[in-house]
């Protein structure tokens, strides 16, 4: 039997460990595409208050995540150092999440305090989940092309989440007459889900053993993981990639509610995009293989960005071309799921011949750190801007409205030429890192 054949997990693994992202991609999709508009529309919050919640629970978000992952690393139980955090951080985590969409009665003030109360809550609940969970990935097989079929299992069970989430919630929640009640039952199902995919990882997966020696203290970590070039590179092909989706995310629904008017189509446009990033895993799992994680990377932001540049041609009502479009970003987003996530184990063996140690924690938390801050900035800048250009609550204003211009030219800029800007700079970052399948065969070897 060969080494890599070796290697190989058993596929009942994949699909355990693939499971255990659901609770993430179901929180991701509803809160990237409904939060938004639900606090501005349902809760009637003003954009700027809207934007201040985002950017303060973005960032104690980010401030936790290596906290977490270094935590991880230094925990020893019966059960490993990660899968205790799934068990016992699930059920605060769907508590938590049901919190965030209730509806109290309370003045502007009051619904201020308690939105980004809940976020705070919601984000420290994920955060002791699902940083835990991504370190496990590095941990369950040391093969460079399995590192990338075990990721694209996750984010198979992760865009088939999205999918569901999406396309389900707006369903959900039109059960009931109330629409504040209907969102609250659509976070009580949604939740068991959350819950119950981190149960089932906890269940039906085992950690290699770690090696026992005594782990490099927070700051001396933290000194050496930020001095690993290949890591800061990948951390910023991540930062930028999802920072590109989330912009087009968050002002997504708006942006089909006010200039292209055709509400009702929204979720069949997630729908098309979501199923073609998942089909498309595959693909890019197989040209991975054979040219390598960076230059399919590069091969998939570029027809990502050439695509977003498009959408700002689209002209008001005109639903047609936003199917076709759907279907190319489909084919981008899949790459923003897969490479980083694939590359992120391989930087890891480099701080492994550094230091002697296994610190996936420390790294997995240091880098969905850098990435939160960034997104975070983008996420408050985009309601900043929408308030300073004049954006219309419609409850404010007592019904159906017509966005200013301003908004408008906003709203087609965020989900355009943003993102299309976003993913040129991430190509010469991409095109540095030096990490290939040779480099690592060698790197394994030593």
């Amino acid at each position: 039997m060969s080494a890599a054949t070796s290697e190989r997990l058993p596929v009942k693994t994949k699909l355990a460990y693939g499971a255990g992202d659901l609770g993430a991609a179901i929180t991701a999709a509803i809160t990237g595409f409904f939060l938004n508009a639900f606090l501005l529309d349902v809760a009637q919050l003003r954009p700027a208050l809207v934007g201040i919640i985002f950017l303060v629970s973005t960032i104690w978000d980010a401030i936790t995540d290596p906290i977490v992952g270094s935590l991880s690393d230094r925990t020893r139980t019966r059960w490993g150092r990660r899968r205790p955090w799934l068990l016992f951080g699930a059920l605060p985590f769907g508590l938590t999440f049901i919190m965030q969409w209730l509806v109290p009665d309370l003045d502007e003030n009051g619904l201020f305090l308690y939105y980004l109360t809940a976020a705070l809550l919601l984000k420290t609940a994920f955060t002791v989940v699902n940083i835990p969970y991504t370190s496990m990935t590095p941990e369950l097989t040391p093969n460079y092309d399995e590192r990338t079929r075990l990721t694209a299992y996750r984010f198979s069970f992760s865009i088939l989440g999205g999918v569901a989430a999406v396309g389900l919630h707006p369903v959900i929640v039109g059960l009931l007459p109330d629409i504040k009640g209907g969102y609250a039952l659509s976070a009580i199902v949604w939740a068991i889900f959350i819950i119950g995919s981190a149960w089932v990882t906890f269940a039906f997966t085992r950690e290699a053993a770690p090696r026992q020696d005594e782990p490099l203290g927070f700051v001396a970590g933290l000194r050496v993981t930020l001095s690993n070039r290949p890591f800061l590179l990948v951390t910023g092909i991540y930062l930028l990639s999802w920072l590109t989706l989330q912009f087009v995310q968050t002002n997504l629904l708006l942006y089909v509610r006010y200039w292209v008017e055709a509400e009702d189509s929204f979720t069949l446009l997630v729908l098309i995009l979501q199923v073609t990033a998942f089909i498309a895993l595959s693909l890019w799992s197989w040209v991975s293989a054979r040219l390598g994680k960076k230059r399919t990377y590069m091969i998939g932001a570029t027809l990502w960005a050439l695509t977003m540049g498009l959408v700002f041609l689209i002209p008001p009502q005109s639903l047609t071309p936003l199917y076709f479009v759907a279907f190319f970003a489909g084919l981008g987003v899949s790459v923003a799921y897969l490479l980083p996530w694939s590359m992120l184990p391989d930087v890891v063996e480099v701080d492994e011949l550094q230091t002697g140690q296994r610190r996936e924690g420390a790294y997995y938390g240091i880098f969905v750190f850098l990435q939160k801050i960034g997104l975070s900035l983008g996420l408050a800048l985009s309601n900043f801007v929408l308030d300073a250009a004049g954006y219309v609550n419609p409850e404010v204003a007592g019904g159906a409205v017509t966005q200013p211009d301003s908004v408008l030219l906003v709203l087609r800029l965020f989900v355009s030429l943003v993102p299309l800007a976003i993913l040129l700079i991430s190509l010469p970052i991409a095109a540095a890192y030096p990490i290939t399948p040779q480099s690592f065969a060698e790197l394994r070897a030593r």
